[in-house]
């Protein structure tokens, strides 16, 4: 750390805060909480893959039910914008912390209650209705939580470490997974056969409880965004945030969301269950076994962590648009490779492709914090990252487990799933080339016309 970035200081408009104590504290918040959020939402997309097609969606027969407990994990993202738009409006009035805290409680609680849900039958049809009412709070809580945490995350950190500090919360997102993989092949094997669909498949949800405890604890100590604090004194909160955005930033929100799509869409192929699914379908062409398949998402997830932690650490000396473009090229090649490992049928291959993944995914998701709050002014921008994060997730991964299944039981080849994914490569990049890195840009709300100015790459 230079002492530039260490000395102790005053709050400013740049997003500084007195001390590098206050940073490795709202850091460490930021990680715990994410992690703990993205672990309650992977773990259903995980059961979703391995376990809900026969407990919830029984009747349907065993091809449609899978796309049925695919489509519930979807659908959940249509919700995502609503979260969006109500945090980012009292995010940009009332702050950002609250609405983390809020968020976090509201993902917890689902989770938990999922985890007690009767299956379809002990209750029949209210069973299905219920596990979608559960599922469309977690996309409430996950469309509001994101921005709110890598705002925090950037707005507090020094002017030229922001991919480091933004990559934060980013990394939350594949502890999560390696949380949620970790859980479900340590149920697989205390609870192996009838015994994980009777029970052990519970137990990663009802631990939700425990560390949505430890969640909260974390991120009520970590003082509010110095840049929010700075608006919230001259009493300069936007007071329609939202309709702001979109009327001065449409073109922005629109092409943010592509930026995010590919990424989103590629990484649901494990964290929406597609892969465990895919690969652990006794009646498929793979017909591996559950518990080496979880284990090696998990593995994938550490090197999915280690990349993320790097892309954003090396976008503060490349820029974020590089690190992207890098990430957009690895990830390309990857797509094509990951299935004919997975389609080999040996375990070792297949993590060998989700490591690959990773990596592409890792570098086109560790600078996204920082770049997207670069890109959006101070008055708007927690409603802006949100809500263009929330809409990239409904282009991309919202139903790319069920495209790809459908796909799958329509062709009989995982050839057009990665064709797929590659045409949302292809536009993710097309939408990084079309914004301008502003890395170093002032954060506070002293700069608010400099931020709303060179934007775009064909505009000054």
């Amino acid at each position: 750390m230079s002492a530039r970035d260490a000395a102790p200081g005053p709050l400013t408009p740049t997003g500084t805060i007195s001390s590098p104590v206050d940073r490795r504290r709202v850091a460490f918040a930021t990680v715990v909480g994410t992690t703990v959020e993205w672990y309650d939402y992977f773990i259903y997309a995980s059961a979703a893959g391995l376990v809900f097609g026969q407990l919830f969606f029984q009747p349907a027969g065993p091809g449609f039910a899978t796309i049925l407990s695919f489509l519930t994990v979807g659908i959940s993202f249509l919700f995502r914008p609503l979260g969006a738009f109500l945090a980012g409006h009292y995010g940009d009035k009332i702050g950002r912390r609250p609405m983390l805290v809020l968020t976090l409680i509201l993902m917890g609680a689902a989770t938990t209650l999922v985890g007690l849900l009767p299956t379809y039958q002990a209750i029949g049809i209210a069973a299905p209705i219920l596990l979608l009412v559960l599922r469309i709070l977690q996309g409430i809580s996950a469309g509001g939580e994101w921005g709110g945490a890598v705002l925090m995350a950037v707005e507090h950190a020094p002017k030229y470490r922001r991919g480091l500090f933004g990559a934060m919360p980013q990394i939350g997102v594949p502890i999560g997974l390696l949380l949620a993989s970790g859980m479900f092949a340590v149920m697989t094997a205390l609870f192996p056969g009838d015994a994980f669909l009777e029970w052990g498949w519970r137990i990663p949800f009802l631990f939700s409880f425990v560390l949505i405890l430890v969640g909260y604890y974390v991120r009520r100590r970590v003082e509010e965004s110095p840049v929010f604090q700075e608006i919230a004194e001259r009493k300069e909160q936007a007071s329609a945030p939202v309709i702001q955005l979109f009327r001065r930033f449409a073109p922005l929100v629109i092409l943010c969301a592509f930026v995010f799509a590919a990424n989103n869409a590629v990484g649901y192929m494990t964290t929406g269950g597609f892969v465990q699914n895919y690969a652990t379908n006794p009646e498929g062409p793979v017909g591996l076994e559950r518990g080496p398949v979880l284990w090696a998402v998990t593995a994938s997830s550490i090197t999915w962590l280690i990349s993320t932690f790097i892309g954003g650490w090396i976008s503060d000396r490349i820029g974020r648009r590089t690190t992207y473009i890098f990430g957009w090229v690895w990830l390309g090649a990857a797509v094509f490779a990951l299935f004919p490992l997975v389609n080999s049928g040996d375990i070792w291959l297949l993590t060998l492709g989700l490591v690959l993944l990773t990596i592409g995914l890792g570098f086109s998701y560790g600078p996204q914090s920082s770049w997207y709050s670069e890109l959006f002014p101070a008055s708007v921008r927690f409603s802006g990252v949100s809500i263009s994060y929330a809409i990239g997730s409904i282009i991309g991964g919202a139903f790319a487990p069920t495209i790809a299944q459908a796909i799958v039981q329509g062709t009989g080849s995982t050839d057009g799933v990665a064709y797929y994914l590659f045409g949302l490569i292809i536009a993710s990049l097309i939408a990084t080339i079309l914004l301008r890195d502003r890395r170093g840009i002032p954060l506070g709300p002293d700069h608010e016309e400099e931020q709303s100015k060179g934007i775009y790459l064909w505009k000054k």
